[in-house]
């Protein structure tokens, strides 16, 4: 439409008195229909950088001598983000920000919005890449990784790239898909002009540091081009959310109830929080980030293990405090991981540790049963409060899926949480931020929050889509948040919900709520699958394949479909599931099933939010 606008604007200016001759008219309208809203506001910004640099009397020839300086691609940064949770995303925004900062021309793109044959029309890409499940491309960068590794994929050679990926080392797969833009971009023949980083979970230092590293040789290389090239725009700060991952807003807790029978073996809680006068906003299918506190009962034992009071200090990022203070708000000290184990075997001179690191599929195993005071259990060992310090993790803050629309909970954010929880011996071992937001936390007590928007999980713009969700245990949280949009918004859309878990008299999270959205009209169709209620364990993916008929008919009326929970499991058989019914009902061979789902997941008909 826009495109549209422009040459109708061109033709009036052609009709008024003009400077401009029917030539440069004519040449003006051909390029602005092959511009972007974006390249349209720069070219704008650049023609009036080069009037400002030439006199007044400069003649009609000095504009078209300029024009085609424009076309080239020199003289822009484009960074492209692949993003699952929101991370890469907000590496890509400080790195966008900084870039201004430093006279940079840049664009920052959502990887699912970027057209991989344009990396031919790049001078300078930043790509920064997350890394989903298994080593898979995050969902909005699953078409760009494709087309890389396809024949359409253009040569390269005149691109100079780097890629910064993000990850967790815990898993086998780490960083993945950073790895794999690397080595693509690389085949096709563009140069790095820094090498890539791989980050762990403790990015931001890491980041921050390859930033500033990158954008010196982007700002040195383009400094070099001709002065035309780099006339400096008047450049509008992106103005980001008022409360972030780094700037969290203190909330209030209003509500904390069990939802789960007395008998039932987890304990999952309906949370509320207070966000009246925030002018905090999000959107269904966003998740909220919680920055929590642990457990001083489990820093205690903590430090009893390796010999410590707790009023020890350290130094940490400029402050002093006491390392019992540093583990109960600085650290994490739940769950551990490769890098505690391999660093702690050394220190200790534990044979059982030592034998593990040795073994990279062991030690992740044992890393991810395993929590830090049991690692330590392992050969008592006395350490200073430093030693004790460098073998952990920094806290971040936990991801929870939004449930609740705000057309409906206004001034209110809810969660749906299960609190984890097991057993080690005769000792109960729980999860940091579960246990934080369940029982240690009081109800009307303090909370640092922050919205992580998702813009890979969104329900359709057109409410008279339908849409079938699949979410079984705390699953259910974004789907809660789905009725709700939809009933307020009066969408006639259908839907239809699949929900799962152990039993239906102790685990049927909201049950009152899908009955009455169910004899309301809101929701159309619910099945159920409750795995303890009968001999043969039932699931979600079981109950799909029962209405196979039905779904791939939904399918093919339009229907978008939503997974929610489990990522090893659940969302592995489901997709199965999917592509089992793809087979069955559209009659397609397996090659033709899988790439047919493959498809509705490029299309954004397919969602996941699954960790």
């Amino acid at each position: 439409m826009y495109r549209n606008v422009v040459t109708m604007l061109l033709k009036e200016i052609s009709a008024l008195a003009s400077p401009l001759n029917d030539q440069q008219t004519g040449l003006l309208q051909q390029a602005a229909s092959e511009l972007s809203p974006q390249q349209l506001a720069w070219v704008s910004g650049y023609f009036w950088g080069v009037s400002q640099s030439q006199p007044a009397e400069a003649s009609a020839t000095n504009v078209q001598v300029a024009a085609p300086v424009v076309s080239k691609p020199a003289g822009k940064l484009a960074i492209i983000f692949a993003s699952q949770t929101g991370n890469a995303k907000g590496v890509a925004e400080a790195l966008k920000d900084e870039a201004q900062a430093e006279g940079i021309v840049v664009e920052l793109y959502d990887a699912s919005d970027y057209k991989g044959k344009n990396l031919a029309k790049e001078s300078h890409v930043i790509i920064v890449a997350s890394t989903n499940g298994e080593g898979e491309a995050p969902d909005n960068a699953i078409e760009l990784h494709e087309f890389l590794q396809s024949k359409k994929a253009p040569k390269l050679t005149n691109l100079n790239y780097a890629v910064i990926g993000l990850g967790d080392s815990s898993y086998e797969y780490f960083c993945q898909t950073g790895k794999d833009f690397d080595a693509y971009l690389s085949k096709l023949g563009a140069t790095p002009f820094v090498d890539r980083i791989d980050c762990d979970v403790d990015y931001e230092a890491p980041a921050a540091e390859w930033r500033e590293q990158a954008l010196s040789k982007v700002r040195d290389a383009l400094s070099s081009k001709t002065e035309a090239e780099v006339v400096q725009l008047p450049v509008t700060k992106v103005t980001h959310a008022i409360y972030s991952k780094n700037n969290p807003y203190t909330a209030r807790l209003l509500t904390n109830q069990k939802i789960t029978g007395r008998d039932s073996g987890k304990d999952i809680r309906h949370i509320e929080i207070d966000l009246d006068g925030s002018g905090i906003t999000y959107q269904p299918g966003d998740a909220l980030g919680i920055w929590f506190k642990n457990s001083a009962e489990l820093a205690d034992q903590i430090l009893l293990k390796v010999g410590l009071s707790g009023v020890e200090s350290i130094d940490l990022d400029g402050d002093s405090l006491s390392i019992r203070d540093a583990l109960i708000s600085k650290f994490e000290i739940t769950a551990s991981n490769p890098q505690f184990v391999t660093k702690y075997a050394e220190l200790s001179a534990s044979k059982k540790l030592q034998k593990l690191v040795e073994d990279k599929n062991k030690l992740r195993a044992y890393s991810a049963e395993t929590q830090i005071v049991d690692v330590l259990a392992e050969k008592k060992t006395k350490l200073t409060a430093p030693q004790l310090a460098e073998l952990f993790r920094k806290i971040t803050p936990r991801l929870y899926s939004i449930a609740s629309s705000q057309l409906e909970a206004e001034d209110e954010v809810h969660l749906t949480v299960g609190l984890v929880e097991y057993q080690k011996g005769d000792e109960t071992r729980q999860g940091g931020a579960s246990s934080y937001l369940a029982e240690r936390l009081e109800e009307d007590g303090e909370i640092e929050v922050f919205v992580e928007n998702n813009n890979n999980f969104k329900l359709p713009a057109d409410d008279n889509t339908p849409v079938i969700m699949i979410g079984p245990g705390t699953g259910i949280a974004p789907f809660r948040s789905f009725i709700q949009e939809r009933e307020n918004r009066d969408a006639q859309g259908k839907n239809w919900l699949f929900f799962g878990d152990r039993t239906f008299t102790q685990d049927f999270l909201y049950q009152l709520e899908w009955q009455k959205y169910l004899k309301d009209g809101v929701l159309n169709k619910l099945d159920v699958a409750f795995s303890r209620d009968q001999k043969d364990k039932i699931y979600v993916q079981d109950r799909l394949l029962e209405n196979a008929e039905q779904v791939w008919q939904w399918i093919q009326d339009g229907a978008h479909v939503y997974v929610c929970g489990d990522a090893t499991r659940m969302a592995k058989d489901v997709n199965d599931a999917l592509v089992s019914i793809a087979k069955s009902e559209g009659q397609l061979e397996q090659t033709d099933a899988e790439q047919f789902i493959n498809s509705l997941r490029k299309e954004k008909r397919y969602q996941r939010d699954v960790y």
